[in-house]
């Protein structure tokens, strides 16, 4: 069966980590998984991320921001997401549309409803069939994120710079769109341990593969 299951959250809130044990988790139970993630995915969607997250990158106005991340989320829709999905994978995505709405809606200040009507036409009207959001204090967040990236050797990128106050409007914005829609967002703790966390979404997840 396919299913298409999205992992949200603030900077350092540990989706990534977690896409990838449940990815291992479901290819042990003998299923067909595909791995993604936004902005990015594909190479002209690549090429985009680079765009928008490279340190030294301008002032970006947030217009421009917005269309890049819906131009790239509609080549990726069509190169990955819908090909994997017509052939009965589970995709799981490391942020989607909801990231857009957190981030440029909430965040930037654009109008959520404008922003929940480009994303319906960048993606030809689907929608995650279950979103993950991870969930801790922006200053957590923030911290963890720029200790990777100095453990890592690396900058950091251009949102991870952003004010505390940004990052803390994107963690309401999450909070706002995942009280919204209660039957699609399911909520966890990331300040729990790592084991704890993917415990929590194997429960969540596994049951609806039945």
């Amino acid at each position: 069966m396919s299913l298409f299951i999205t992992f949200e959250g603030i900077e350092g809130s540990g989706k990534s980590t977690q896409i990838l044990l449940l990815a291992e988790k479901l290819k042990a139970l003998n299923h067909a998984v595909i791995v993604t993630r936004e902005p990015g995915g594909c190479p002209l969607a690549d090429q985009i991320r680079h765009l928008l997250l490279q340190p030294d990158q301008g002032p970006m106005a947030p217009a421009a921001e917005l269309f890049l991340y819906l131009a790239a989320r509609a080549q990726h829709m069509q190169e990955i997401i819908l090909p994997a999905l017509e052939k009965n994978f589970i995709v799981l995505c490391d942020r989607f549309s909801d990231a857009t709405t957190a981030y440029q809606g909430f965040a930037r200040g654009i109008d959520p409803t404008f922003i929940g009507s480009l994303n319906h036409f960048a993606t030809s009207g689907h929608r995650p069939d279950l979103t993950l959001l991870f969930e801790l204090p922006a200053e957590e967040g923030l911290r963890r994120s720029r200790r990777r990236s100095h453990h890592a050797g690396t900058e950091i990128d251009r949102l991870e710079r952003e004010s505390l106050d940004f990052h803390r409007r994107v963690r309401e914005g999450y909070l706002r769109l995942a009280a919204g829609e209660p039957d699609r967002f399911r909520t966890f703790d990331a300040t729990l341990t790592v084991e704890e966390i993917s415990a929590a979404v194997a429960a969540a997840v596994i049951p609806l593969l039945s």
